[in-house]
This record gives C-alpha cells, sequence and structure tokens, in this order.
C-alpha cells in the first residue's frame, strides 16, 4: 500500500485528484444504489415492474448517452463535464430521498444516469491525456480507487440506511456536492488536443469517422465477454451460493465474502500485477491473458457441479462458499491483468484523437453488451434450474470467455491492436454535413 501511495504522489495533481474523485464518486454512488430497490419495494410500496422500470431508467440513460457524453467532452472540454455530471448526480440522489411520485423517481434515475454518462468519458480521456507515457501504470492506479469505492460504499450505506434511507440519500447527495466544488476550484482545465483543430466538424461527421475506424469496434466487440464475466461477480455468483448455502447468515456472509475478495484483491495487486504484465508482455498478450483467466475463472464451478451435494454440515458450506469465492478472485486477477492495457488500447487505436467519444462510444457498447449478456446468463440459470443441468450456464461462460480470448488472439495477430500510422492520425477526415 505505501508503494501505491507513493506512486500515486509521482503524478500530476490533476491525475492525483481524478482518482480521488473515482474513489469518492463510486463511495457515494455504491453507499445508496445497493439499497434503492428495497426502499422503493418496501416503505413506498411500489410494484415490482415499477421498480425494475425506475432502476432500468438508470441503466439506459447512463449507457445510452455515453457517446454523447464523450462528444461533449471532446468538444466542450473535460473539466465542464465532470463537474455538470457531478452537479447532476447531487440533485438526482437527493431527488431519490426527498421524492415518493413515480414521475420524480423515474426523473431523479434518469438524472443519476445522465451524469454517469458525462463524467465517465470526460474523466478516463483527462487521465489518459495528463498521464501521457504512464497511461497504463495510471489506469492501473485508477482502478485501484475505483474498486475501494465499491468495497466501502455499500458499508457506509448499510449504517446510513439502518437509520433511515432518505438519509443515505442525502449524505450521497452532499458528498457529490462537495465533489463538485472541489473540481470548480482545484482541477485544471483540459480540452481534447485536437479541439481546435477540428471545430468546423460536425458531430456527425466526427461519429462516422469512429464508426469506420474497424480495428476499434471489433475490439470493443471483443471485449463485451469481459464485461459479461466481471459482472457475474453481482448475478450468478450470489445466486449459486444462495442456492446451495440458502438466504440466512452463512448466505449473506458468504456473498459478502465474495464482493471483498474482489475488491480486496485488486487494492492490494492491482499495482503489482501490471507492473509484471508490462515488463513481460506487450498489450495485446496481457490483454488476451487477462480474458483467458477470466474465462478460465468458471471452471471451479463447473467441477464443482460433478461433486455430489451434501445434505447439510461443513461439506455443503465448502461446495456453496469455496468455488464461487474462488471464481471471484481468477475473475478479479483477470481485470487486473486488462483493465489497464484495456484502457489504453483506447487511446491508441483512437490515433490520441476525440478519445472521450471513443470511450463514450466503447462504454456504449460493453453496456448494452452487458444488459444482453446478463439476460442470457439468467435463462441459462433458469434453464439449468428447470433441466437439472446446473453446470449449463458454467459452461456457457466458459466457452464465452474462451471465444473472446480468441477474437484478440486473432485481433493481435492480424496487428489490429497496433496503433494506426502517424500520418492516418493527423490526415483530415471529411467534415460531416
Amino acid at each position: 500500500m505505501k508503494g501505491t501511495i507513493t506512486q500515486v504522489r509521482s503524478y500530476d495533481r490533476s491525475v492525483r485528484l481524478l482518482m480521488v474523485n473515482q474513489f469518492t464518486i463510486n463511495l457515494g454512488f455504491y453507499m445508496l444504489m445497493p439499497y434503492l430497490a428495497a426502499h422503493l419495494a418496501g416503505p413506498l410500496g411500489l410494484a415490482g415492474w415499477l421498480v425494475g422500470l425506475i432502476l432500468g431508467v438508470r441503466n439506459f440513460s447512463q449507457q445510452g448517452m455515453f457517446l454523447v457524453g464523450g462528444t461533449l467532452a471532446d468538444r466542450l472540454g473535460y473539466k465542464p463535464m465532470i463537474i455538470a455530471g457531478l452537479v447532476l448526480r447531487t440533485v438526482g440522489f437527493a431527488t431519490l430521498g426527498l421524492v415518493d411520485s413515480v414521475p420524480a423517481l423515474i426523473a431523479a434515475s434518469a438524472a443519476t444516469g445522465l451524469a454517469g454518462a458525462l463524467f465517465n468519458p470526460a474523466t478516463r480521456a483527462y487521465l489518459a491525456a495528463d498521464a501521457g507515457d504512464r497511461r497504463v501504470e495510471a489506469f492501473a492506479l485508477f482502478n485501484v480507487f475505483y474498486q475501494a469505492g465499491i468495497l466501502l460504499g455499500p458499508l457506509v450505506g448499510m449504517v446510513l440506511t439502518g437509520v433511515d434511507f432518505r438519509l443515505t440519500c442525502l449524505v450521497a447527495a452532499g458528498i457529490f456536492a462537495v465533489l463538485s466544488v472541489v473540481q470548480i476550484r482545484a482541477l485544471p482545465a483540459r480540452r481534447a488536443p485536437e479541439t481546435k483543430e477540428k471545430e468546423g466538424q460536425s458531430v456527425l461527421g466526427q461519429w462516422r469517422g469512429i464508426l469506420a475506424n474497424r480495428p476499434f469496434l471489433l475490439f470493443s466487440v471483443a471485449m463485451i465477454g469481459s464485461y459479461v464475466m466481471s459482472f457475474q461477480v453481482y448475478l450468478a455468483l450470489p445466486l449459486e451460493v444462495r442456492r446451495l448455502g440458502g438466504e440466512g447468515t452463512f448466505g449473506t456472509a458468504a456473498v459478502a465474502v465474495l464482493f471483498a475478495v474482489s475488491g480486496l484483491s485488486t487494492i492490494l495487486f492491482q499495482t503489482r500485477v501490471t507492473a509484471w504484465c508490462k515488463a513481460r508482455m506487450e498489450p495485446g498478450r496481457a490483454l488476451t491473458w487477462g480474458l483467458l483467466t477470466m474465462g478460465v475463472a468458471f471452471v471451479p464451478l463447473l467441477a464443482a457441479t460433478a461433486v455430489p451435494v451434501p445434505s447439510g454440515g461443513i461439506g455443503l458450506w465448502l461446495l456453496a462458499a469455496v468455488p464461487p469465492t474462488l471464481a471471484a478472485l481468477l475473475l478479479a486477477i483477470g481485470t487486473m491483468i486488462a483493465y489497464p492495457f484495456e484502457m489504453d488500447t483506447i487511446v491508441r487505436l483512437s490515433g490520441n484523437r476525440l478519445v472521450a467519444t471513443h470511450y463514450g462510444l466503447y462504454n456504449t457498447i460493453c453496456g448494452v453488451g452487458i444488459t444482453l449478456g446478463n439476460l442470457l446468463t439468467g435463462a441459462a440459470l433458469d434453464a439449468a434450474r428447470k433441466a437439472g443441468v446446473s453446470a449449463l450456464p458454467w459452461l456457457a461462460l466458459t466457452a464465452l470467455g474462451l471465444a473472446c480470448t480468441a477474437a484478440l488472439y486473432g485481433l493481435r495477430r492480424t496487428g489490429r491492436l497496433a496503433a494506426p500510422p502517424a500520418e492516418a492520425q493527423n490526415r483530415p477526415r471529411p467534415v460531416g454535413v
């Protein structure tokens, strides 16, 4: 941890601030969102479909607007979009705690999603620009702060929600309000390097240019599986723990261990894993190994389906807890290997132009993929339960990991993960109408 702090201090103030920002953003977000559904269904008494609608609106508004948020960041500057997103989330979170009408709740949920679409691409593009040649290491540190916020947020939220969920909302809103003021006062203004040179190009012209970037699109599609697999820490793995361990104290504790293993391993080992990989592998190879590790993560669960399920006792507890926990650890390791090189590859494939817009489109593509992937994973879980074939979802997820690994290997072997030639980066693109 001391080495991590030393690394953080070696970066410019803007990079350090962006890392702390991401920790605080995740702290505020995850102290509220895990408990929102229970608040809507419990004290407010909303029907299940309305709860799903309100939560779905947040996800849809964020994923659907990432491209717009990235485009605005490249055109107007990174700092204004970061501040706008933080202010909007302040309003959204405060509203969630103060209103009880469905239209107001839907509007607040949409606002919290749009906020993420505004500050996420801008933050990553800003970090990439100011980290310079140390982008990979910077994104590794960024992931440490990111995971720390995810780990601590639900714990703080649990304490506050135990008092009153409205208090949780107001505290979360206060965190984003303070963060907004800090950005206004301390974050240096930063514009995309190509903004002034491309002022004559329309938004549609820029989007057409990005959509014509075939290596970037192929890479984005190939990486969808990594997000589907990593999301199973929140979907398939907890369901498997509770399927075998029950909904009681053991099941709750075992699920908490899943999250702790995933977050703590990243906090403790991310920078070491990145340094080891960078010293021994080029980025494409590291990405390939990262996705392969994520695919292999489901093998312990697959192997566990061949073991007879004990009727109770320590044997049942071990079967319910150990394979999912091992899977969560391997998923975390795979993400640690891949994530910094993934973020760096997006910058390289963009030719270092319209970086925020590329991040925005990338997030949208992966977000849509996560939604479809989770629907299919849920269907596989249901089919496995009905047919009595418990290995089905783990076979499917392992196959997904191997398919994504093969896709990345193919892109690497054909040279499509390399940065475009300098002349292609600087060549004027046609102005759209």
